[in-house]
């Protein structure tokens, strides 16, 4: 999942107790990619300043003085989550034709919700993890998350206004996006408590036969 996208294993540059001098004494990406790891296992309301100092190899005081607080950290982390969820979704919505397209949407929810971390364990979902956390839900970032999830809801949008879909959708554009959205979510508590990834196939496939009938079932 994202860390398919980006890489851990180089070494944190900053690693002595210098100050920033106006510069950056280390490897901005690597430390955001690590912190997003660390925010997506464990959640916003137990990761602690010293919990992201620990991860990312780079001192408390550093982190204050390039990002500010544990808020304004998460936030710059969830912007750059935000753009490759949106683009992993685009990319499966760009078969040509709408219930293959519905299909790699949901396979490719699946497959986030469902990838494991270096402990074995699923990460499930950064956006409905956050949200669930009640020491994580002020305007701010309730405004991050919303972004996320309109920005897939259009997405789905614009992919069910095509063409190809005219005719086969048992819903319009716009309420079968809504829709999607708000199972992809429920998908995301059914991993908690199941721990199947067929269980959730076994819905992703239940759902794009209602929302486009003449789907042929998967064997």
């Amino acid at each position: 999942m994202f860390d398919t996208v980006v890489k851990f294993d180089a070494h944190v540059k900053n690693a002595d107790n210098g100050g920033m001098a106006g510069t950056r004494q280390f490897d901005e990406d690597e430390v955001l990619d690590r912190a997003l790891r660390l925010f997506w296992r464990r959640g916003f309301g137990a990761t602690s300043m010293q919990d992201i100092a620990q991860a990312t190899g780079v001192l408390r005081g550093s982190l204050y003085h390039a990002y500010g607080d544990k808020q304004a950290i998460f936030l710059r982390i969830f912007a750059r989550y935000r753009a490759w969820f949106l683009d992993g979704v685009r990319a499966a919505l760009a078969a040509p034709a709408v219930d293959a397209a519905l299909r790699d949407y949901l396979r490719f929810s699946i497959e986030t919700v469902t990838a494991a971390d270096d402990d074995a364990m699923t990460r499930g979902c950064l956006t409905s993890k956050t949200a669930l956390d009640e020491t994580a839900m002020d305007d701010a970032i309730r405004a991050a998350l919303r972004g996320l999830l309109d920005g897939v809801r259009a997405l789905l949008e614009e992919r069910l206004a095509r063409p190809d879909a005219r005719g086969r959708l048992a819903l319009a554009p716009a309420a079968a996006a809504r829709l999607l959205v708000t199972s992809t979510r429920g998908l995301v508590v059914m991993e908690r408590v199941y721990r199947d990834k067929g269980e959730l196939q076994a819905v992703a496939d239940d759902l794009l036969a209602l929302l486009v009938p003449d789907t042929a079932r998967p064997d």
